[in-house]
């Protein structure tokens, strides 16, 4: 493990650095609290620090201090080095958020046992923070597709909404429907037609742009979200079709061989104003028109706040 030692006294930060070494460890050096606090902010800091206590620049406990107020989720685990009495700096030091002592001169073999505590206890953490990842990336993604589930991108919308209507900008909203799905089930198996889902995902994922977002809604259902400028319907059905002619165009590969599929697509596009359920409803209206007409094809509701859907565009 890679250990931070900030010690202004050459010898002791020395004989930290023989010992941690002989140990395995990576090493670090600091001469004072500034350097220390300097390297402990980087993305790539030290996840075990050995901080003095008294050192120029920046005493120990303040570095700790403002290591704690850095918003992270991975913290390092902060051994202080000191020579005054216990009764003196144990509720400061634990309060400013140190979680060991070690006493100068020290003991190498209390050093090795404290580092080893320590290693445990960052190891154990990080595996907690993988797992809370892990969890928060499950409640929010479709397991089969890996993309955002309903309610991930539900709450998208509502924040590009938000910022549509507080910025004055667009914002277009596309729900799109593999055609024909059930019949891709019934004719080659529910495992294929997975393929084609996660197929369908890859394709669409790779083709809109940096600042757009696709999620599944449920079923062969996904919602497209494209931030735009006022006055850009033209340019939002035309990215909508091209979407719909790039699906067309490609191949899904499966284990029932490659797959040709169409999508159909109804988008509404709004100004502001409009509430994201209103979108939505133009969105699927529009949607049911492009499905009646022979799917494969896009169709436009641009709606006007308090406004029913007024025109649909093939």
């Amino acid at each position: 493990m890679l250990i931070l030692i900030a010690e202004d006294d050459f010898t002791s930060r020395n004989m930290l650095k023989v010992i941690l070494k002989k140990c395995g460890h990576e090493v670090v050096e600091a001469i004072d609290g500034r350097e220390a606090w300097e390297m402990l902010q980087k993305v790539d800091a030290p996840r075990l620090a050995i901080l003095d206590w008294m050192m120029p620049l920046m005493d120990g406990l303040e570095v700790v201090r403002r290591v704690r107020a850095l918003p992270t989720p991975q913290p390092p685990y902060i051994i202080m080095l000191t020579a005054k009495d216990e009764k003196a700096y144990d509720m400061s030091g634990l309060d400013a958020g140190i979680n060991d002592y070690l006493a100068k001169p020290f003991d190498p073999v209390e050093l090795r046992a404290k580092v080893e505590v320590g290693c445990r206890m960052v190891e154990l953490h990080a595996e907690l923070v993988a797992a809370q990842q892990a969890l928060a990336h499950q409640a929010t993604h479709d397991p089969l597709t890996s993309l955002p589930n309903r309610r991930a991108i539900l709450e998208q919308a509502t924040k590009e909404l938000a910022r549509a209507n507080r910025q004055g900008s667009a914002l277009s909203i596309g729900i799109c429907d593999i055609d024909n799905f059930k019949q891709i089930n019934d004719l080659y198996g529910h495992q294929t037609g997975d393929e084609v889902l996660c197929g369908f995902a890859r394709i669409m994922g790779n083709s809109i742009r940096i600042g757009d977002y696709l999620g599944r809604i449920g079923g062969e259902e996904f919602l497209l979200i494209l931030p735009g400028k006022v006055g850009m319907a033209v340019e939002m059905s035309t990215a909508f079709n091209r979407l719909c002619k790039r699906i067309a165009a490609s191949k899904v590969l499966t284990k029932s061989g490659e797959l040709s599929i169409t999508v159909t697509i109804g988008f509404a596009s709004a100004a502001a104003g409009l509430t994201l359920d209103e979108m939505l409803a133009a969105a699927d209206t529009a949607l049911h028109q492009a499905n009646n007409e022979g799917g494969n094809r896009v169709a436009c509701a641009e709606l006007k706040p308090s406004q029913e859907p007024t025109s649909f565009e093939s």
